[in-house]
């Protein structure tokens, strides 16, 4: 029992969910491993697997509004986002939309292994197209981890899975933000995750005032300390829900390094790991 509830010395947090006794069955082009304390997540041995960008955008998006009641994770891939963020909030309910079959197919696995099935709505679909979200409903927390490139922009897999979650097939962060504001509820927080490079930030931000939001927080992501930031972890509100003094204002926060340069993991994301029941 000691070996289930430890790895290499770090005691595993968190409630242990039904697991494999819910009857389903790792495929031999699967894997299931772990995520959050006991969750654990179902991906594709060959397709598109889980990364430290989803990691920081659940743990930002959840530090944030740690009283979410309703959270939406939109072009949720294989789940990683809204698994983590349903470990963090329990008290929530979450819905995540996402269009490629088989992404949904082993988010509904991680969902029913993970017990969590009950408060986890699983849409298949093109969060932009009408009826997937439905007129009216509204989320306390808004969760994003967008692909980074037009088509045609670099190397493009032949894997579709890892094809749609770099390359935008269904949509650019300016759609993702454009959605996040419609779904928001009064006061509600929108995180996301995209790079850092000027021309790349650019969009971001313009994509955010299209909208009508307000980047009220942001956080460059440097892999390995001295190098500049590749990504950064974008914290939204609408315009309407400030007031107007601080609509003009981001705070940019310190650079959260992942690598010291020596190659180890940094401390401080050790830290973030060990807040959502991540190995450290």
């Amino acid at each position: 029992m000691t070996s289930d509830l430890h790895f290499k010395g770090w005691a595993k947090p968190g409630p242990i969910p039904p697991g494999l006794g819910a009857g389903l069955v790792v495929a031999d082009d699967e894997t299931l491993d772990a995520i959050s304390g006991h969750f654990r997540l179902f991906q594709l041995r060959d397709g598109h697997r889980f990364s430290t960008d989803d990691i920081l955008t659940a743990w930002y998006g959840t530090s944030w509004v740690p009283r979410a009641r309703s959270a939406l994770d939109l072009g949720s891939g294989l789940g990683t986002v809204g698994m983590i963020v349903a470990w963090r909030l329990p008290g929530a309910q979450l819905v995540t939309v996402e269009a490629q079959p088989q992404s949904v197919a082993l988010a509904r696995k991680s969902a029913q292994y993970n017990g969590v099935a009950h408060r986890y709505e699983i849409r298949e679909g093109d969060f932009r197209a009408p009826g997937v979200l439905r007129e009216g409903e509204q989320f306390d927390l808004v969760t994003a981890s967008p692909p980074y490139f037009p088509p045609g922009t670099g190397v493009e897999s032949e894997h579709p899975q890892k094809l749609a979650c770099r390359f935008e097939l269904r949509g650019t962060v300016a759609d993702y933000c454009a959605t996040a504001a419609r779904y928001l509820a009064a006061g509600g927080f929108f995180a996301c995750v995209f790079p850092f490079e000027p021309a790349q930030l650019a969009r971001v931000e313009a994509g955010a005032h299209a909208a009508g939001l307000i980047i009220v927080r942001r956080r460059p992501v440097v892999f390995r300390e001295g190098e500049p930031p590749l990504v950064g972890l974008f914290g939204m509100m609408r315009a309407s829900d400030l007031p107007e003094w601080l609509r003009g204002h981001t705070w940019t926060e310190p650079e959260l390094v992942i690598r010291t340069r020596e190659g180890k993991i940094h401390s401080e994301y050790s830290a973030v790991k060990l807040a959502i029941g991540f190995p450290p």
